[in-house]
């Protein structure tokens, strides 16, 4: 400090940020370097091909399939969990009976939390194992429960009718529990006066959640549409663990097509980036999307 405060901010932060540069923009850099090239990943030879990759991946007819399920994915999977979190916050945080305006949170809700958050304590390898075997055709926890109903359930992974299906359902309940714990700590927040005066005016609590929370906990709604959107533009693990984009492609996304065409098939690397730029470029124009769609005036209480 005797030299003064700027040298001192300097030798702070130009070391995290020359390893923030060389570890996380580099690579962005190099990717779009290598995406323009035909290098096979492997060798020295990377011929300057210009954008034939992007040419090529757009007459891809597995790429656009990929894309295809990622758009599906994008549609569902955050309305869906966003849906599922602000119920289920809704009934741990308002659900009881008695208290104040009758406001309250059921019985054993810091129980119920924790359930709900128990998936988030597994890494995303453990969760796609598990579901693969509920998922099972012959020992599988799922057709178990259904052979005593007298239904003999499918190969539900094995199926190109239900595979696709079936991991969303799993990505939609690995992240529910998330959003349970972040609305149900953002409504802790709203003053119980204001649902006093609603539920003395003869609101629901569909009325209450629609007109009330929901217009309060936007910012943290939104903050969870964009996080879900980019992870529903992944989905890599999941897929990659329980389907391997099968069968027939049915299950495919664009994260796994561009590992698969890197190291699974003929070790395109150049193609396999132009992949990523690509990709790079949804995830940003989506995430910029929601920014603007869900934009809307802040709503403040006192």
């Amino acid at each position: 400090m005797r030299h003064g405060k700027y040298p001192l901010i300097v030798a702070f932060l130009v070391p995290p940020l020359l390893l923030y540069g060389v570890f996380v923009l580099s690579p962005y850099v190099q990717a779009f370097q290598i995406s323009t090239t035909d290098w096979g990943g492997y060798t020295a030879d990377a011929n300057y091909v210009g954008f034939d990759n992007f040419t090529r991946l757009f007459r891809d007819d597995y790429v656009w399939n990929a894309i295809q399920n990622n758009a599906i994915l994008l549609a569902v999977v955050p309305l869906v969990t966003i849906a599922l979190g602000l119920f289920f916050a809704t009934m741990l945080n308002m659900g009881g009976r008695g208290g104040k305006a009758g406001v309250t949170g059921v019985r054993g809700t810091a129980a119920y939390r924790l359930v709900y958050f128990f998936p988030q304590v597994l890494s995303v390898v453990i969760i796609a194992v598990v579901w693969r075997e509920v998922y099972h055709p012959n020992n599988g926890l799922l057709n178990g429960l259904l052979k005593p109903l007298g239904i003999d359930g499918p190969t539900w992974l094995g199926d190109p009718r239900y595979a696709f299906w079936c991991v969303l359902a799993v990505m939609v309940w690995s992240n529910v529990g998330f959003y349970v714990v972040l609305f149900g700590a953002a409504m802790q927040a709203i003053p119980r006066d204001i649902y006093e005066a609603v539920l003395l005016d003869g609101a629901s609590r569909f009325v209450t959640l629609v007109r009330i929370t929901i217009p309060l906990l936007w910012d943290t709604v939104q903050v969870a549409w964009i996080y879900l959107a980019i992870a529903a533009l992944d989905g890599f693990i999941l897929v990659q663990l329980m389907t391997d984009g099968g069968p027939n492609h049915s299950s495919d996304v664009i994260g796994l097509r561009m590992y698969n065409t890197a190291f699974a098939s003929d070790t395109r690397f150049g193609y396999a980036s132009a992949i990523g730029v690509v990709m790079f470029f949804l995830t940003l124009s989506v995430a910029v999307l929601a920014l603007r769609a869900s934009k809307r005036d802040r709503i403040e209480y006192s």
